[in-house]
C-alpha cells in the first residue's frame, strides 16, 4: 500500500479516493481512541487539578472548553478553506470530499464555541449574548459554515457543488482574522487571549497545561470526525464505481 513502481513510499498513491478510503479506515479508530483518552485527561485537569480563579471562582472552568473549541471552529474553517482551494484549482475529487467532510465538525465546534462563551457571559458580564465584535464574527463564521453545507447540498450537480462551496469558503476566510484580531481592532467586553506566540501566558501553568490538553483532544477528535465522515462522503460519491459496490458487498 502506497508503494511507486519503484518500490518507494508515495504518498500520491493516496490521493484517489479508492486508495484513501482504507487507509482513513485504519487511521480512524487510533485518532478516536487519542481523541477519547487527551479529552478525560484534559477534563480531569480542569475541573479537579487547576485551582480556582480569584475573580471568577468556578465559573471560569468553562474557557477549557470554550478556548479550545474556539481555535478549533477556526482552525478547522482555514483547514476546510485550504482544500477547498485545491480541490477548485486542481480539481481533484479527493480534496473537495475532504472539505465536505470537515465542515459538520467546524461547525459543531462553532456552535460549542458560542453556546459554552454565553454560559460564561451570564455570570461573567450578566448577560448571555452581546452583539461583541468577537461574539459578532464568531456567529458569522456558524452562519459560513452552514451556508458552506448548504449550498453544497442545493446544487445537483456534485462538481458545481464543489466549486460553488469552495468559493464561499474562501471568500469567508477573511472572518478568521476579523475573529482573532476583534479584541485589538476594536473596545470590546471580550477579554483578550490568555494565551500568546509573541508572550508568556497569563494563567497558571495547570491551566494552561490543563486548555492545551483538551485543545489536542479536540484536534484528535477532529480527524477521526473527519476521517469517518470522509469515507462516508467517498461511498456515497463513488456509488457507481466497481470497487465500491465491491467493498459494499463485502461488507454485507
Amino acid at each position: 500500500m502506497g508503494m511507486s513502481k519503484t518500490g518507494r513510499f508515495s504518498w500520491y498513491y493516496f490521493s484517489s479516493p479508492q486508495s484513501f478510503y482504507p487507509l482513513a479506515g485504519v487511521l480512524q479508530p487510533w485518532f478516536a481512541g487519542l481523541a477519547v483518552a487527551l479529552c478525560a485527561v484534559g477534563l480531569y485537569i480542569s475541573f479537579f487539578v487547576a485551582p480556582t480563579d480569584a475573580t471568577q471562582g468556578d465559573a471560569y472552568r468553562i474557557i477549557f472548553i470554550h478556548v479550545p473549541a474556539a481555535w478549533m471552529s477556526m482552525f478547522l474553517y482555514l483547514v476546510m478553506g485550504f482544500w477547498s482551494g485545491v480541490g477548485l484549482v486542481l480539481n481533484t475529487r479527493l480534496s473537495s470530499m475532504v472539505a465536505t467532510a470537515l465542515a459538520p465538525t467546524g461547525a459543531l465546534f462553532t456552535f460549542i464555541a458560542l453556546w459554552t462563551g454565553a454560559l460564561w457571559g451570564k455570570p461573567t458580564w450578566g448577560t448571555w449574548w452581546v452583539w461583541d465584535a468577537r461574539l459578532t464574527s464568531e456567529l458569522i463564521l456558524l452562519f459560513l459554515y452552514i451556508g458552506f453545507m448548504a449550498l453544497q447540498a442545493a446544487i445537483d450537480d456534485q462538481r458545481r457543488a464543489d466549486k460553488a462551496g469552495a468559493v464561499l469558503a474562501l471568500v469567508g476566510v477573511i472572518n478568521i482574522p476579523i475573529i482573532y484580531f476583534s479584541v485589538k481592532w476594536w473596545s470590546t467586553l471580550h477579554q483578550g487571549a490568555s494565551v500568546s506566540m509573541t508572550s508568556a501566558p497569563t494563567m497558571a501553568k495547570t491551566m494552561l497545561l490543563g486548555m492545551l490538553i483538551m485543545a489536542l483532544g479536540f484536534w484528535m477528535y477532529s480527524i477521526a470526525a473527519t476521517l469517518a465522515r470522509v469515507r462516508c462522503v467517498i461511498l456515497e460519491r463513488e456509488r457507481h464505481t466497481d470497487w465500491v459496490a465491491a467493498e459494499i458487498g463485502g461488507q454485507s
